[in-house]
């Protein structure tokens, strides 16, 4: 039987910064970097480290000395347990503060990038509410609380609705309220919670996989509507109609109430058939009088209002002129291509996903958009002679790539196309800094502008200008 570790505990630490994935940081006076979860920079405590490795440690505190002032009370009753909001414990204030300088840190250390003065990140008007979609799991398999814990009665009914607990893939919080939707979110989520223990119908278990009423989508847009998302396990025609019924009638105002029967291994959508109960089979989303069609297996931006903030800032780095021909990379539904589409004398957006270029051509139909044309086409692959020779020499090129960045290969056909300029809009500053290095040779970032997308958490959007040299 191998020997049992001895625990390591690290007294009076002082926190001085903010870290990876919403976590504090120090380092020691021994030059190893200390990560700790759940503390804020400027706190003074004791650490339980959990996990040692050659140039790092992982811990977190089990006593505190004093409080930082940047710490407050954190709103939600989950915090903690739920691991979505991990900054809801520090003022807004300071979670920009750190966001900014995480994209600073990012693009100067890791990208090794010459930085002009960077913009002062734009926070969002609300810092709570601001979601326009959110997921949530049924389960069998409820978080049993502190206080359920301390009574010691034996808990028979276990079944709930919410989100994972941090660290657990079968465990799920049974949720009072989440703050990060508008009403009737909480609303249509506990009613649908209630009316399904009411009624005894089965609640998923993830773990044998079985089990009648599995999770719930709810999305909501700017202009008042609400789309519904059911997904049951397997089919049960009079389950079914009892819990749709019951929720039309309780909730009139949802515009679109749909669902699904999954039984796959995953909650993923996009390879299943979405049948419409209710309403319509989708919602729009507006802005600055273009529509977007929603439906359940779109992306949209998911803070809406912030999302108006950040094409605006895309289209003002872009300095796009009448005669100028703009690619936009990674496009999904085509909003950013047709958002900056009447500045330019035509957008060409290319995306890989079959059903999103579906939706741009359909939204640019709706929207009387008639320079816009998108192609479905691996990014890697799309920039061929023939392609550049039928769409026109782009001076302008917009990429808006998921959080893994761009392949490589994809920034090598950006420096052979050889635009004026590249706007890069990204959701990981450290993958934005490490392609940001390959283009630095050809490349000059002239403007960096940060915005904060999803206050309460530890991630930064951030959009940067770069031109010919």
């Amino acid at each position: 039987m191998g020997r049992k570790r001895k625990k390591i505990l690290l007294e009076n630490v002082h926190i001085s910064d903010a870290g990876a994935k919403g976590k504090a940081i120090t380092r020691l006076e021994n030059g190893l970097v200390l990560f700790v979860e759940g503390a804020v920079p400027g706190d003074v405590c004791d650490v339980l480290v959990h996990k040692k490795r050659r140039s790092f440690l992982e811990g977190k505190p089990i006593k505190f000395h004093s409080f930082s002032e940047r710490r407050r009370e954190a709103k939600c009753e989950h915090f903690g347990l739920c691991g979505g909001c991990k900054w809801q414990f520090m003022g807004y204030e300071h979670q920009l503060e750190f966001k900014q300088k995480e994209v600073v840190d990012s693009l100067s250390r890791i990208g090794g990038i010459d930085l002009p003065e960077v913009n002062p990140i734009i926070g969002c008007e609300n810092e709570f509410r601001y979601r326009n979609k959110m997921d949530f799991a049924f389960t069998n398999r409820r978080w049993i609380t502190e206080e359920e814990s301390a009574e010691g009665k034996e808990i028979i009914n276990r079944n709930g609705a919410g989100f994972r607990v941090s660290g657990f893939w079968d465990k799920v919080i049974n949720l009072n309220e989440c703050h990060l939707q508008a009403e009737p979110s909480n609303a249509i989520r506990k009613a649908a919670r209630d009316y399904a223990i009411e009624n005894e119908l089965d609640f998923f278990d993830i773990a044998d996989k079985e089990g009648f009423l599995r999770a719930l989508t709810i999305r909501m847009s700017s202009t008042g509507e609400i789309m519904v998302l059911f997904q049951f396990f397997y089919e049960d025609e009079s389950k079914r109609l009892g819990l749709l019924n019951y929720i039309k009638e309780q909730f009139p105002e949802i515009t679109s109430l749909l669902y699904t029967i999954n039984d796959k291994g995953n909650e993923t959508i996009f390879d299943l058939d979405i049948i419409t109960f209710s309403g319509a089979d989708c919602i729009y989303e507006e802005m600055e009088g273009l529509k977007f069609k929603i439906g359940p297996k779109s992306f949209y931006q998911t803070n809406s209002k912030q999302a108006y903030e950040l094409y605006k800032v895309t289209r003002e780095l872009a300095q796009i002129e009448k005669n100028d021909i703009v690619y936009d990379l990674y496009t999904g539904t085509g909003t950013i291509a047709q958002f900056v589409g009447k500045n330019a004398l035509k957008v060409i957006g290319v995306e890989s996903v079959p059903e999103a270029i579906k939706a741009a051509k359909e939204n640019a139909k709706n929207n009387g958009i008639d320079n816009c044309k998108f192609y479905v086409g691996d990014m890697k692959e799309i920039f061929t002679e023939d392609f550049i020779r039928k769409n026109g020499q782009p001076d302008v090129i917009i990429t808006d790539p998921p959080r893994d960045g761009m392949h490589k290969k994809v920034v090598g056909q950006l420096l052979d196309v050889n635009p004026k300029r590249i706007i890069y809009v990204s959701c990981n500053p450290a993958t934005q800094a490490r392609d940001l290095a390959l283009m630095n040779e050809h490349y000059k970032v002239t403007k960096v502008q940060p915005v904060d997308m999803f206050p309460q958490t530890f991630h930064v959007e951030n959009v940067v200008l770069l031109e010919k040299r």
